[in-house]
C-alpha cells in the first residue's frame, strides 16, 4: 500500500510541475490560456486517458488516473493563470 501512494503522489508532483510548465512556456502567446474551464477539462481528459493504463498495471489503481487527472489540471490552470499574468517562465 504505501508503494502506491509513493507512486501515485510522485506522479502527482511530477505531473503537476511539467503541466505547469507546458502552459506558462508554450501556451502564453494563445488564446487557449484565456478560457476559463481549462484546467477541468484537462484534468478530465487526462483521467480519461489514464484509466486504461492503471487498469492494467498491477501496482497502481483507479486512485492513481484521479490524483493524475487532478495534478495536470491544477497544474494547467495555475500555468494559465500564471501566464495571464504575464509571469515570465524560469529557465
Amino acid at each position: 500500500m504505501f508503494v502506491e501512494l509513493l507512486a501515485a503522489g510522485a506522479l502527482g508532483v511530477f505531473s503537476h510541475v511539467k503541466s505547469k510548465d507546458f502552459v506558462r512556456k508554450r501556451l502564453r502567446f494563445t488564446s487557449i490560456v484565456e478560457k476559463p474551464g481549462l484546467g477541468l477539462f484537462s484534468g478530465a481528459i487526462a483521467t480519461v486517458a489514464a484509466a486504461p493504463v492503471v487498469a492494467v498495471l498491477p501496482i497502481v489503481g483507479a486512485g492513481t488516473a484521479i490524483a493524475f487527472g487532478a495534478a495536470i489540471g491544477t497544474g494547467v490552470a495555475v500555468g494559465a493563470r500564471q501566464a495571464r499574468q504575464g509571469l515570465l517562465p524560469e529557465d
